[in-house]
Parts: structure tokens; C-alpha cells; sequence
């Protein structure tokens, strides 16, 4: 079937345990047609129609000479102890065959907990990963949600529907064909009419058969902590990227999905013991009634010849299950492959910010960042035109102008969140495409207008991406963005949870501890996109002074939309439609008298 290359490839890994699973498969069935041919001579001592064996034969694997053999033993039985006790033997032996069919058919299915839930786990790594490695762009033009369900409902479905329905695929035609070989065996004739049956036994079967699924509520809230990672990945991709913390982000989701593969391989291999158990003491409690029965018509001296005939029925009974997975699995298939193409959507999405193999490292900022003749879109429209801007190491450039005219692509465009189309920025006199990604946002430090925060403790936080950071040097952090006094009044001080994105902090908490994050970092560029935009005036002050000292000796490109933030920024820039129509300091640019006059008489009056 179409589509079957792209999940085998997942399932290759675990070929033993699949090959595994397989062979213990095989081996359920002959003890299963074991168990039911034995109803046989069963059947023949009940009604004592049974012929004596008085020789044996030399032991060899075929079906001849282990009849022969099993027959003289039971003749044996029978003359030395009686009909009573060969019946009763019988029928221990039967329960000890269906005992090793289920043992088997049990540790089949165990053998294959990993696999099934190994290659939910390897997508799920994949996809994790992936998104990581995505460019900002992508994901303008996806649903986060959508992207979830991917991950999550998508991903399941592949188990249940594909990865299953590949097993019961496997297995189902071995478990038919030494069915059908013993009915061959046995009747020919009434075999024809089984393989016309068979498919149609099994249809009906099918659609009446209801498909039951057991659910954990343990496995559950694990799986809704991993879709909480996801949700927080999504949301703070920016801050990931720009401290380099993509690798640790990661191995946190990688984590915390191995403890969950491992709890739902313990899952399964309880709610797959369910079924053998329930098999074995219904054959227990049938046979037991057997032999009871048997002996009391062993007693009212009865003489039949049935057995063989039941014993068949018994057989054939034992092949309409692997023939209804064998007719459903094709449309499970299709259901399972149909989510299977929804997350190779994101696979194989291309990664268009890409290093090249010759990048080169660099240690810091020396002089200056250059824009030169740059023009960028993220469609259709050009989002900036040909712009030209450089940028003094030590200097504080202050982008202005009405939303929507390009600021914030433009700051974008720096630490390679989107690439490039035309133009090139330079930095220190190298190319920033030629420049190793990670060397590259190593330089920069970034706080954004919505606090971007992750639901841990404080301390966490603020040491976001910087691995090796120190108490005192996170607590000296804190107090240079003015909120080390807030942070000691809260319940357990730095290691107080902040809830999920910073939900237990106020707005300027928030944006202080983003400030700190940055100051912990003490990178040479720092990057202000709206930072006290979204306060009220008593937060903004408090931040607004944090900044002041984040900025102090270093290079900072800060976009504003209250003008009174970057009057003494050393150089303005008005962008207007995506071109800096105007240029200069605030005094300048207010004696000019054009947009940037507009703006500051507007924000005046209002």
C-alpha cells in the first residue's frame, strides 16, 4: 500500500522487537491448534470410540508420528488407569497448551509495547526538534494549535491506526494460514466453504464489533505536561533562539517524553495481559465443565463419533478474529496514513536559515553593525526598501514611525530570525550569513514588548540559556533591573513559580525579569522592541531606569512608540512604509518639522 515506506521507516530501529513479536506470534498458534486438536481423542474417550495405539513410532517433527506417539501414550493411560484418568489427563494437558498459547500470545504483545510506543516517541522527538530548528517565518503561516494536534492527536492516531494495524497485518495471515493448513488436514471439502465464509464472517464481524479503548488518567496529565512544553516552545521560539538554549529546550521535552513512553509501555503491557488472562480462565472454567460432563456420559455408556467434527468448528472459530484485524487494518491504514502525511508536513518543511559549512566564529562586537541597502518581504509587499544604517559600537539607535512601518522587522532581521532577500548586514566587517548562527545571537540581548517568560521559579528565569551563572551573579542581575526587592517579597523569593508565562507576576514584574534575563546575559547589542509600551507609569519608571542601566556603554537599538523614551538616543530614525524618511536627534529632528514632529505633537497633545 501506498505510504506504508514512511512509517516502516520509523519502525526500523526496533526490528528485533518487531521480528521478535512475530516469532512469538507463531508459536501462540501451534500451541492454540494444539489445545484444540486434543479435543480430538477428547471427544473419542468420551465416547469411547477411540482406537488403541499399542506401538509407538520414532520421534520425528510431523504431524503423523506425534499423533501416533500422543495416541499411544493416552492408550497407555487407559489401559493401566482407566478412561476417568486418561479424560482427566486430556484435560490437563489441554489447559497446559492454552496456558503457553497465552503466555506466548502475551509476550508477543510485550515485546511490542516499546515498538509501538518507541516510534510515538521518535515522531514526537522529530517534530520537537524540527520546530526548533524552523525559521519565525513558518510559523506566521501555521495555527499553533493545528501545529499541537500534529503533535499530539496526529501522532496518536499513527499508534492506533497504523503502527497496530501493521502488526495485526503481520500476524493475522500466519495465525490464518496454520488454521487453514489443519482444516485442510482435516476436511478439504469443508475448508472450501471456510474460505468462502471467512471473509464474509469476518466483515460482518467488523462492523458489529465495537473497538474499546481503556484510558489512563496518569498517562493523561503527562501527556498534557508534554503539550504544555509544546504550547511554551511555540510561544517563547524567539528567546529560545536568541540565548541558544534550543538544545536544552529539548532535552527537556526529550525527558519528560521517555518518562511518559515509559509509562504507557507499562500501560499496554497491563491492558494486554487482560485479555490472555480472561482467555485462560474461561478455557480453565470450559474445561473443567468437560470433564465433568464428559464423565457423566461416560457412565450412561453413550457412542458417537463427533469429535472430529467439533473439534473443527473449534478451529475455524479461531480464525474469524485475525480475519476481522485482517479486514479492518486496510482502513485504519488509510486513517493512520492520512495523519501521517499532516506531520510530515512539518518534517519536511524546509529550514530556510541555514549555516554555512565554511561559518565563521566570532567572540564579540568590536566597531560597528552595518545595513546596507537592504530590502526585505515576507510575501508579496516589500516590508522595508533599501535601507542604509550603521550603527556605532556604544551608540543608541532609536527606531520610530507608525505600525506596521518596518521596525520591528528590521531589528528582526539582525540576530537571522528571518533571512535576507536583498541587501546584506554587516558586522565588524563580516557578512552575518557568513557568521556562525550561535556566534552570532551570542552578541545580542533581547527584551520585547511581551515579556516572554516559562512556568518555573524565578531563579530559572533569569538564568535562562546562561548554564553556569552563579547566585550572587543572578542576584546582582535583579537588582540592576530594580527587581531583586519585589523578588524577596514573594513566597519563596528567587525559587517562586511564576505560573505559566509569568501569570503570578504583574506586567513590569514581568518585563524586569526579562530585563534581568538580559543583564545576566550582559551581551555588547541589545535589542529594546517596545519594552515599556504595555505599562502603566509607575511600572514604566521602574523599567525605563532598568533599561537605562542595561544600556549604559552598550550598543542599543531600541524601537519606541513613546517618543519621550529615546530623546537622548544618539541617532533617531523615522521609518515611513518601510524606508527611513528621516534621521538624526530629537532637537533635529523636531526643527525639521516633518513626520517625527507629527508623531511627538500627537503623543503631546494626547
Amino acid at each position: 500500500m501506498r505510504g506504508f515506506g514512511k512509517i516502516l521507516k520509523y519502525m526500523i530501529p526496533y526490528m528485533w522487537q518487531g521480528i521478535s513479536s512475530i516469532l512469538l506470534s507463531l508459536l501462540s498458534t501451534i500451541f492454540s491448534l494444539f489445545s484444540f486438536t486434543m479435543v480430538i481423542p477428547f471427544l473419542g474417550i468420551l465416547f469411547e470410540n477411540q482406537p488403541m495405539v499399542e506401538n509407538s513410532v520414532e520421534f520425528a517433527f510431523n504431524a503423523e508420528a506425534i499423533k501416533q506417539n500422543f495416541y499411544y501414550f493416552l492408550s497407555q493411560v487407559i489401559v493401566n488407569q482407566g478412561a476417568n484418568q486418561a479424560l482427566l489427563t486430556v484435560s490437563i494437558l489441554v489447559v497446559i497448551f492454552v496456558f503457553f498459547k497465552t503466555l506466548l500470545q502475551y509476550a508477543s504483545n510485550y515485546v511490542m509495547a516499546p515498538l509501538r510506543n518507541g516510534v510515538v516517541r521518535d515522531i514526537r522527538n522529530q517534530l520537537n526538534e524540527k520546530i526548533l530548528g524552523l525559521q519565525l517565518s513558518y510559523f506566521t503561516e501555521e495555527r499553533k494549535g493545528d501545529l499541537i494536534s500534529r503533535m499530539t492527536s496526529d501522532v496518536q492516531e499513527v499508534e492506533v491506526s497504523v503502527v497496530r494495524s501493521l502488526n495485526n497485518a503481520i500476524k493475522a495471515p500466519i495465525t490464518i494460514i496454520v488454521y487453514l493448513l489443519a482444516l485442510f488436514i482435516m476436511s478439504p471439502f469443508l475448508t472450501l466453504f471456510v474460505l468462502i465464509l471467512l471473509p464474509v464472517s469476518g466483515a460482518i464481524i467488523g462492523r458489529i464489533g465495537k473497538s474499546l479503548r481503556r484510558k489512563s488518567v496518569k498517562g493523561q496529565n503527562m501527556l498534557g505536561l508534554i503539550m504544555s512544553y509544546i504550547e511554551e516552545t511555540l510561544f517563547g521560539l524567539r528567546i529560545i533562539k536568541a540565548f541558544n538554549t534550543e538544545k536544552k529546550i529539548h532535552q527537556r521535552f526529550f525527558d519528560e517524553n521517555n518518562a511518559y513512553t515509559q509509562l504507557m509501555n507499562k500501560i499496554w503491557r497491563r491492558k494486554d495481559l487482560a485479555g490472555p488472562a480472561s482467555e485462560l480462565l474461561a478455557t480453565i472454567v470450559i474445561i473443567i465443565i468437560m470433564w465433568y460432563g464428559g464423565s457423566m456420559v461416560l457412565n450412561q455408556d453413550v457412542s458417537m463419533l463427533p469429535q472430529t467434527f467439533i473439534a473443527y468448528l473449534a478451529i475455524f472459530s479461531q480464525i474469524i478474529p485475525p480475519s476481522k484485524d485482517l479486514s479492518t487494518a486496510y482502513y485504519n491504514l488509510q486513517r493512520g496514513l492520512a495523519s501521517l502525511d499532516r506531520i510530515d508536513v512539518i518534517l519536511d518543511a524546509d529550514i530556510t536559515i541555514k549555516e554555512k559549512p565554511d561559518a565563521i566564529s566570532i567572540e564579540g562586537f568590536e566597531n560597528y553593525v552595518e545595513y546596507k541597502n537592504l530590502s526585505f518581504k515576507y510575501i508579496e509587499d516589500y516590508v522595508l526598501k533599501n535601507i542604509n544604517l550603521k550603527i556605532e559600537k556604544g551608540k543608541t539607535i532609536a527606531l520610530v514611525g507608525q505600525s506596521g512601518s518596518g521596525k520591528s522587522t528590521l531589528v528582526d532581521l539582525l540576530p537571522r530570525f528571518y533571512d535576507i532577500l536583498e541587501g546584506e548586514i554587516i558586522i565588524d566587517g563580516n557578512n552575518i550569513q557568513d557568521v556562525k548562527i550561535k556566534d552570532l545571537r551570542n552578541l545580542m540581548g533581547i527584551v520585547s514588548q511581551e515579556s516572554i517568560l516559562f512556568n518555573d521559579t524565578i531563579y530559572n528565569n533569569i538564568a535562562f540559556g546562561m548554564e553556569n551563572a552563579t547566585e550572587e551573579e543572578i542576584i546582582a542581575a535583579a537588582k540592576v533591573a530594580n527587581a531583586h526587592e519585589f523578588i524577596l517579597q514573594t513566597e519563596h523569593g528567587y525559587q517562586t513559580n511564576i505560573g505559566d508565562r509569568g501569570s503570578k507576576l504583574s506586567g513590569g514584574q514581568r518585563q524586569r525579569i526579562s530585563i534581568a534575563r538580559a543583564v545576566l546575559k550582559n551581551p555588547p547589542i541589545l535589542i529594546l522592541d517596545e519594552a515599556t509600551s504595555a505599562l502603566d507609569t509607575e511600572s514604566e519608571k521602574l523599567v525605563q531606569d532598568a533599561l537605562f542601566k542595561l544600556m549604559k556603554n552598550r550598543t542599543s537599538i531600541v524601537i519606541a512608540h513613546r517618543l519621550s523614551t529615546v530623546r537622548e538616543a544618539d541617532e533617531i530614525c523615522v521609518l515611513h512604509e518601510g524606508e527611513i524618511v528621516e534621521r538624526g536627534k530629537h532637537v533635529f529632528l523636531i526643527e525639521k518639522k516633518g513626520i517625527y514632529k507629527k508623531l511627538h505633537d500627537l503623543q503631546i497633545f494626547a
